[in-house]
């Protein structure tokens, strides 16, 4: 056995009863067996990668089955042994954990982004049944990360991106410190190799000039504590350097300008003395003002809590300073992962699991409302933001943010209800629009109706991933009821035009159908049918033909006209190409995943298309249409002193509102170019007549689009 195996042995031993160490003893033995003649890239025994991976979680007190699944990760992946064999050896609950590490495969994607999402998708799943599954995947990656300069650059590349924008943020998020700090690290390095190296001999230049400043620091600092008879531990902290580099970049530093590189961690006996050590460090020190942050009063989301203060030390260097207690250091350091390593009770330990129980099902929330594993990874990096605002409910309820978070974002994060029929918000007790930003203590109202629903506006502006994916949810919710809505009238309309009614197919004949499409419902079809994606007319015969077997009567055939509504929302669009308005003659196409397009019947856009006649469908306005229509109007007017008043006074006066204007000056002539709401084609001739009583107005035209 290799000496690391020995080690490993070791140190299970040191918190690990003798039968769990002989179970790991028998994983090790079985994945060296199974691993045997295999190398790694460095031309190592591969046995040596699942012991690596297993002694980065032994720090973290992980229990058996943890530790022998670190051992076992790879062994179904790149070997014979198959699950089963696992789960027979050494028991379901270590064969789950495999599972849950293996990558995929067996399934062909169309592109590397399709097998990278999905492997997120699967890992994610698998984490929220047992969180240990994140804690192997990561040690996993740590150790990768250690010995990646073996593989070529390209894929040194896309590893260390791929790390530095999902695996470093989930680790910082599950509260694991150090791991969170070297993958960042290891990342930069493979990233930006020069930069690093640069960084790496001024830090190790400037950790020899400021030995002496940070040990007098440090020694005044205890000695001021012990005078007032606080217990404390001071440490001195060195920043990592991808902090350093981050801080570089955000500021605009050169590296001799960032002078808080020292910082010093104050470990104390309980939350009273962290905020007494404060009292006296701000009296030892001059405080910086705004420097401040009481994580201790709000912990952050992955439950970290302590005081941060930066202050003018001797020499004029500024200097950070963490203080809390030793069980508040245990989880900064440990995270979600205390929960193995310290069996206690304290509040502390249990908020901090069900943190992370409600990030994990808020994930799963997401997963189950994305389109697919890409959308769901697009979900993953915006709820990776590590910055956050704390803003409180009117019950005084802290809710935590991502920075730059909305009304929006924070009405999902109390409710997805209270998100999809919001209408206003009202911060610290003002009304303000939905997309203002959270500040941290903004005290955050919204106010809802019963029939209201998500704008897709709202996309451009909000930035957690609840949010996004129960907006996007909602809107294809709503886009495919009203699809199916269009779809029903339009295959009602190809079967009149047959000698059917709709209403005359059964239940069985519809079976039929969907059993030879393949599609689970009738609305799934109808939806088809006015997304474009099935031909109404190929459904109808095929219905026709079911029917007739059945022996169903024909009826004489009716009208095969589709009437607009005006409320059939998205599933019926008015192309901007020629703003049809009701009374203009229309027509209508069907276009593949857009639905049904309404254009007027001389719209020059039309004619490129007049090859697909099946896809052009007969349309014509509801006599009773009662929603507003933009439209676009262009006047010629002299130029006078306050003619564009005139004008918008007489459009006010004709009941119509101005959504645009622009204008282009030509000499003693004006060019006004309008988009303007009206109810229909008589309403726009009485604003046009309306305008043209103003003397100044030379010209007026309706144009189909406006100039850009």
């Amino acid at each position: 056995m290799t000496t690391d195996a020995e080690i490993l042995l070791q140190e299970v031993s040191a918190y690990l009863k003798p039968k769990d160490v002989e179970h790991i003893r028998q994983a090790l033995e079985f994945s060296d067996h199974a691993h045997k003649g295999q190398l790694r890239k460095s031309g190592e025994p591969y046995i040596s990668h699942p012991i690596a991976v297993a002694r980065i979680l032994t720090p973290l007190h992980l229990d058996a089955q943890a530790i022998m699944a670190a051992l076992l990760h790879d062994v179904v992946e790149d070997t014979d042994i198959r699950n089963e064999e696992l789960a027979s050896t050494f028991g379901n609950p270590v064969a789950g954990l495999v599972e849950g590490l293996s990558k995929l495969d067996k399934i062909e994607f169309q592109t590397k982004e399709d097998a990278q999402a999905e492997n997120f998708r699967k890992m994610l799943l698998a984490m929220a049944q047992d969180v240990r599954v994140i804690l192997i995947k990561l040690a996993d990656r740590l150790h990768n990360m250690r010995t990646l300069k073996s593989m070529a650059r390209e894929k040194c590349e896309r590893i260390a991106r791929e790390t530095m924008e999902i695996y470093a943020p989930i680790a910082n998020r599950l509260g694991l410190n150090s791991i969170y700090q070297e993958l960042e690290d290891l990342s930069f390095k493979h990233l930006y190799p020069k930069r690093y190296e640069v960084l790496v001999k001024a830090l190790k230049v400037a950790r020899g000039n400021r030995r002496e400043v940070v040990k007098k620091i440090q020694e005044a600092i205890q000695e001021r504590l012990e005078e007032h008879h606080i217990t404390a531990q001071v440490q001195g902290r060195e920043k990592h350097l991808y902090g350093i580099y981050k801080k570089m970049q955000a500021k605009s530093l050169a590296f001799s300008q960032v002078q808080d590189i020292y910082g010093f961690r104050v470990l104390v006996e309980d939350v009273a003395s962290c905020y007494l050590a404060l009292g006296l460090l701000h009296g030892l020190y001059k405080p910086i003002p705004g420097k401040f942050k009481d994580y201790i009063a709000i912990p952050k989301a992955n439950a970290y809590q302590s005081l941060h203060t930066t202050l003018f030390g001797p020499y004029g260097t500024p200097i950070e300073i963490q203080i809390r207690t030793q069980e508040m250091h245990k989880i900064a350091e440990t995270g979600v992962a205390s929960h193995w390593l310290y069996k206690t009770g304290h509040s502390s330990f249990t908020a901090l699991h069900k943190k992370t129980h409600q990030w994990l099902q808020s994930l799963l929330e997401s997963l189950s409302q994305s389109g697919d594993s890409i959308e769901f990874l697009e979900h993953l990096k915006v709820d990776l933001f590590p910055d956050e605002v704390y803003v409180f409910t009117p019950k005084g309820k802290i809710l935590a943010l991502p920075r730059g978070a909305t009304a929006v974002d924070f009405a999902y994060s109390v409710h997805t209800d209270i998100g999809n029929r919001c209408v206003a918000a009202k911060v610290n007790f003002e009304l303000a629009p939905l997309r203002v930003e959270m500040k941290n203590g903004d005290c955050v109202e919204i106010i809802t109706a019963p029939h209201a629903h998500p704008n897709p506006a709202w996309l451009s502006y909000v930035v957690t991933s609840k949010a996004r994916s129960q907006i996007r949810h909602a809107l294809k919710t709503m886009h495919f009821e009203e699809s199916a809505a269009l779809g029903e009238r339009l295959l009602s309309q190809s079967l009149a035009s047959l000698g059917l009614k709709i209403q005359d197919i059964d239940m069985l004949n519809w079976e039929k159908l969907l059993k030879e499409t393949g599609v689970k419902s009738r609305q799934e079809i109808f939806a088809d049918i006015a997304l474009g994606r099935r031909l109404n007319m190929v459904i109808a015969r095929q219905l026709i033909r079911i029917a007739e077997t059945g022996g169903m009567q024909e009826h004489p055939a009716t009208s095969s006209v589709v009437t607009i509504l005006g409320t059939e929302g998205m599933a019926v669009q008015f192309a901007k190409c020629c703003r049809p308005i009701p009374g203009d003659p229309i027509v209508g196409i069907i276009k593949k995943g857009q639905g049904l397009i309404v254009h007027t019947h001389d719209c020059p856009a039309l004619r490129k298309g007049r090859g697909g006649m099946d896809k052009w469908l007969d349309v014509v306005w509801d006599k009773h249409i009662n929603r507003p229509f933009e439209v676009s109007i262009k006047l010629i007017v002299a130029n006078q002193r306050g003619v564009l008043a005139k004008v918008a006074a007489a459009i006010a006066d004709a009941e119509s509102n101005i959504e645009n204007v622009h204008f282009t000056n030509e000499g003693n002539y004006t060019t006004l170019y309008f988009t303007l709401q009206v109810g229909n084609r008589i309403h726009l001739a009485r604003v046009i007549r309306g305008l043209r009583g103003i003397t100044e107005v030379v010209r007026i035209t309706r144009i189909k689009s406006m100039p850009t």
